[in-house]
């Protein structure tokens, strides 16, 4: 939800993330770069998290904490250069 002068705009982005098949080998050498500590889902997409992943469906902006692309769409005058 963005409010701009007292108006609320609110969307919706999706995005689904498809993980690959991990050996364990694979499983216990991410658990030991403590990448995952402290991340939601317990990865991240945009370092070392990526190399989990097999397929992004929507917005890789989204996954990481905000959807740019849908932030634009509601809120166009944010990116104005002044």
């Amino acid at each position: 939800m963005v409010v701009l002068d007292g108006e609320e705009r609110t969307g919706l982005e999706r995005t689904a993330v498809t993980f690959k098949q991990l050996s364990e080998a694979e499983k216990e050498r991410y658990v030991e770069f403590s990448e995952w500590e402290g991340r939601s889902g317990g990865y991240a997409i945009q370092s070392l998290g990526s190399t989990l992943v097999e397929r992004i469906e929507g917005s890789v902006s989204n996954v990481v904490g905000l959807p740019v692309g849908l932030l634009f769409e509601l809120a166009p005058e944010l990116f104005v250069q002044s």
